[in-house]
């Protein structure tokens, strides 16, 4: 038996398009739910076709979560900072430059410091991302 983090993004009223925009990103299967799908939740009725769950799975070892917060969730939405690294500078820059389509660079992916290539990016949803390639490419 394995054991995985998969993280878990919380949006509001987003979840759909923002799974679907990191598929067409990070590309793999997205399976998503809606509130409707599952009785309701207990949310009000506009907001039924919201997902109550999503999954994108992109191989073994990656897995991005997500659903969206219905107005019965009250408070700010908080999701921490989701980081990449490996050693495939070419498809980690690519996913640097789409995810940066419509949202801030915060800091370009170049050469760091330390030798590895390093940048941060702030998606359209406000997501933040951190990017480290250790390829000298």
């Amino acid at each position: 038996m394995s054991t995985r983090l998969n993280p878990y993004l919380m949006f509001r009223g987003q979840a759909e398009e923002a799974m679907t925009f990191y598929q067409s990103v990070l590309g793999g299967a997205l399976d998503v739910n809606t509130f409707a799908e599952f009785g309701g939740g207990g949310v009000p009725e506009d907001e039924q076709g919201q997902v109550m769950h999503s999954q994108l799975t992109t191989n073994d070892t990656v897995v991005l979560m997500g659903s969206d917060a219905p107005s019965t969730m009250p408070g700010q939405l908080t999701n921490g900072t989701m980081c990449i690294s490996g050693d495939d500078l070419e498809t980690i820059r690519g996913w640097f430059a789409a995810l940066a389509e419509g949202g801030s660079v915060d800091l370009p992916f170049e050469e760091a410091p330390w030798g590895d290539h390093f940048g941060q990016v702030t998606d359209r949803f406000g997501i933040a991302w951190m990017f480290n390639s250790a390829s000298g490419g």
